[in-house]
């Protein structure tokens, strides 16, 4: 276990006791809404050729003009807003059709490439990423395939992954990202751990367990509600062995393990000096991965040109 590991688990259990002690604290905070700033497709394509960078913010305005990849490793804004996109891509529908039959991986890093630039990630390592997080470990070649039912419904499946979450498009994606943008920091000479510290009922974890075991520099620390998940949930994260791997069954409920993790965020000395990551659905790149599937589910319902019909 890595300095910071031992530090983080230390953390934790300390967090643990005094949630304990003192009960479970009620939280009166507002939710957060992301309201990103959108720029026309003129402007977007006036700023790519200016060199610009597409940039994220948080959405309470402590923090702006991080990058991709510093947006993806901090996880949370450092005044508690979500790191969101300073600019909304857009495209056309011309874009939008060129895309039909694309396999999902080449789909997915169309999409992904809006969101990030060449310094973030060149195109051959995000093809390479896509690539590996959605093959042979999917049961069905499609990925999210779309089935028709009776009356002509359609249905997009979203349970093909290794733990038959949704969450495995986001997480497969995740931890092979994760473990990129860390070889690329110590190739700069830059730290490059990360601890992961989660909350979970179930499928978020197994989903993350999944995603994250074994790889390099990433330690994980998944809290769960004892005898509060089901069976399949626990055992999908109990039986994976790697070293990388630490579950931590909590005596109370999913908001007693959630509280933690927010407490874990809100002390900044502590998250910088393990490299704090999240791997909840506030971590920018769960979100963007996730926008994969209602492209593909798009062109699943819709006829060849339609985009073009309007």
């Amino acid at each position: 276990c890595l300095p910071s590991c031992r530090r983080a688990a230390a953390r934790v259990s300390e967090l643990v006791g005094s949630m304990l002690l003192r009960g479970v604290a009620q939280s009166g905070r507002r939710g957060l809404v992301a309201r990103p700033v959108r720029v026309s497709a003129r402007g977007l394509a006036a700023a790519a050729a200016a060199g610009q960078r597409i940039l994220y913010r948080s959405t309470r305005g402590g923090q702006s003009d991080l990058t991709f990849s510093e947006a993806v490793l901090q996880g949370l804004g450092t005044d508690k807003g979500l790191l969101v996109p300073q600019a909304i891509p857009r495209f056309d529908a011309a874009t939008l059709e060129s895309w039909r039959g694309l396999p999902f991986h080449a789909l997915a890093a169309e999409v992904m490439s809006l969101y990030l630039t060449d310094d973030d990630l060149s195109r051959s390592e995000l093809e390479a990423l896509t690539a590996a997080s959605y093959g042979a470990q999917w049961r069905d070649e499609a990925v999210t395939p779309v089935t028709t039912l009776p009356g002509g419904m359609r249905l997009l499946e979203l349970h093909h992954g290794p733990t038959f979450a949704f969450k495995d498009v986001a997480l497969q994606f995740l931890g092979n990202l994760f473990e990129l943008l860390l070889a690329k920091r110590e190739a700069a000479g830059l730290s490059h751990t990360l601890t992961v510290a989660g909350a979970t009922s179930g499928d978020t974890g197994s989903s993350a367990i999944h995603g994250l075991r074994g790889k390099r520099g990433v330690e994980v620390f998944m809290m769960y509600p004892e005898g509060r998940t089901s069976p399949t949930q626990e055992l999908q994260m109990i039986s994976v062995l790697d070293a990388n791997i630490h579950n931590i069954a909590l005596a109370g409920t999913f908001d007693d393990c959630q509280n933690i993790v927010k407490a874990l965020f809100n002390d900044h000395a502590f998250r910088d000096s393990v490299g704090l990551a999240a791997v909840n659905s506030i971590n920018w790149a769960r979100i963007l991965a996730q926008t994969v599937y209602y492209v593909h589910a798009y062109h699943e319902a819709t006829s060849p040109g339609a985009a073009l019909e309007g």
